[in-house]
């Protein structure tokens, strides 16, 4: 694939910014290969996603952030992110003892469906090294006390282990543990969960159990972006399956984790192709 630009953006409406950023780039010889917009009128909000290719663009890479900055972001009241394609994400998984969740996205990234990295899996349990081993990643397992005495300390060490894996996103695939302010605070929008219910309703523990009790008719998972908030962060994929009286806590716990793995895979792949621009709390998705 030839080296592309992309170009994530939001900022107050107003006429000319399509004009003015696609004139930006076709003057410096850059092709677009890729244009997706939304308005957000209630709030009156802009929203852009931009790629273009670079072989016989005029400004160096290196550059290309700072000549936005300058003509553009302060212009506009911008906010953009800009991205290339040839530099692949690199992604750490979290999990706990649930395996589900990692052969399907372990099993999506040795099939070549998604251009990242995986550099390492860690743990709180010694339980899926096994799967890492099949998929030859490294494991890494910190345990944490009952009462959580050194969890400040095993984060420590996890966030140390990230910046020199060069990590760029996460992935908590039923990591049964609750992640720090302090690690949110280091990747904001960029760790991103699967929870085993359709947010807002059946929140916590056991939300098939709480399902069965309600007598509900669908039951559903949700991926999104992990906030201080406990299952609250901004919602980037959704999905559910009708049940009847029939179903148990175990089946629709079966059923549940089949909707895991696909909400989460698609979270994950919106992500690695930098499809995704929060606002406030929630997400833009582009097609």
């Amino acid at each position: 694939m030839k080296p592309t630009a992309i170009l994530l953006l939001h900022c107050p409406d107003r006429p000319g910014i399509i004009t003015e950023v696609t004139k930006f780039i076709t003057d410096n010889q850059g092709n677009i290969v890729y244009l997706d917009q939304y308005v957000d009128r209630q709030d009156g909000m802009f929203f852009m996603r931009l790629e273009w290719e670079l072989n016989d663009f005029l400004i160096p890479r290196d550059k290309i952030k700072e000549y936005i900055t300058t003509l553009y972001a302060q212009r506009y009241e911008m906010t953009f992110s800009l991205y290339f394609n040839d530099i692949r994400p690199r992604m750490a998984i979290f999990v706990s003892k649930m395996s589900h969740c990692l052969y399907d996205l372990l099993a999506r990234y040795k099939a070549g469906e998604w251009k990242v990295d995986i550099p390492c899996i860690i743990s709180n349990h010694e339980d899926l090294r096994y799967v890492a081993d099949q998929f030859d990643i490294p494991y890494y397992v910190w345990s944490i006390n009952k009462d959580h005495s050194n969890k400040e300390e095993v984060e420590k060490a996890e966030m140390q282990l990230l910046r020199e894996k060069g990590i760029t996103f996460i992935v908590l695939a039923r990591y049964m543990q609750i992640i720090s302010e302090k690690m949110i605070d280091a990747y904001p929008h960029h760790i991103i969960n699967i929870h085993h219910s359709f947010l807002p309703a059946f929140v916590g523990a056991k939300p098939y159990h709480q399902a069965y009790e309600r007598g509900v008719k669908i039951i559903g998972a949700t991926s999104h972006y992990v906030t201080t908030e406990l299952d609250a962060g901004p919602i980037i994929d959704q999905d559910v399956v009708y049940i009847t009286h029939k179903d148990t806590p175990e089946s629709l716990m079966l059923k549940g984790r089949d909707l895991e793995k696909i909400v989460l895979s698609r979270a994950v792949s919106k992500h690695i192709e930098r499809k995704i621009l929060t606002y406030h709390n929630k997400t833009i998705i582009f097609s």
